[in-house]
């Protein structure tokens, strides 16, 4: 079992993958074993990165299919174990229609079709909406059932095609940039501006744990946000700081955000 004083560098609620992050480690370093993970957040990738930096005898490889994924697979090895042509099973499901309907189409939608199947968010990696479709990166021991099954998306009728990393189109991110003018960094008043939201209806899922800084929960309704920072509240979307400009006449912080589409 992992030293507890650990578990003071992460939230409760990350406590049980950190266990069992520091299982695997341990695993690779006494039973030369090598892990190779579901799909992981960034959050959990920078603890689990935390606890093989911690051990002398493992390292561990991350790849989420293309360079800037969010979502990634880990092998996790002893250190004497090469990791660059270690395969880490992802493949490319790519769903299409014929029909205009896909306009209409966005992100959750596909995930809530993916869901719907009963597939487990951990296998599915990012998932791209493109013109005509969608590509989805997925673990390959999912993708045959989910291409074989995945005929309905929000009510719109679907072909799929399992395609290699090669073949692989990647959405351009979209921001929303939005000029705010505020009192003070902290996180319920910036939060409040962004979706619109009375600062008493922030507080209720801010300190339901619904709220994620940097993809680490985040209760604390006064935290200050810094220029760089990625926010994220469940059931709204999620938003970045691009830049903190500077202070008016009347003491006031000029932020730019930039709101994901």
């Amino acid at each position: 079992m992992i030293q507890k004083e650990l578990y003071t560098h992460f939230h409760p609620d990350e406590h049980h993958f950190v266990d069992r992050a520091w299982e695997w480690v341990e695993r690779s370093a006494e039973q030369h074993a090598v892990k190779r993970t579901d799909f992981l957040d960034p959050r959990q990738t920078f603890i689990l990165t935390t606890l093989v930096n911690r051990h002398p005898d493992v390292h561990c490889r991350l790849e989420g299919g293309y360079p800037d994924a969010e979502r990634k697979r880990a092998v996790i090895a002893p250190d004497y174990r090469h990791l660059d042509d270690e395969e880490m099973n992802i493949s490319v499901l790519a769903i299409s229609s014929g029909d205009g309907k896909f306009l209409t189409l966005e992100h959750g939608d596909y995930m809530g079709a993916i869901l719907g199947l009963g597939m487990k968010r951990d296998k599915i990696g990012d998932i791209h909406v493109i013109e005509g479709g969608c590509h989805c990166l997925v673990a390959d021991e999912a993708a045959s059932y989910l291409h074989m099954n995945l005929s309905q998306v929000h009510r719109v009728h679907v072909q799929t095609e399992l395609l290699s990393l090669d073949k692989l189109q990647v959405a351009s991110t979209r921001l929303e940039e939005l000029h705010l003018s505020v009192a003070s960094m902290r996180m319920d008043g910036i939060v409040s501006d962004v979706f619109r939201l009375s600062r008493a209806k922030v507080l209720i899922p801010i300190q339901a744990g619904r709220c994620r800084v940097n993809w680490k929960t985040e209760e604390d309704p006064s935290k200050p946000l810094k220029e760089g920072d990625m926010i994220s509240l469940q059931g709204f979307g999620r938003f970045k700081v691009l830049e903190v400009e500077g202070v008016t006449k009347k003491g006031r912080i000029r932020v730019i955000i930039g709101r994901y589409a």
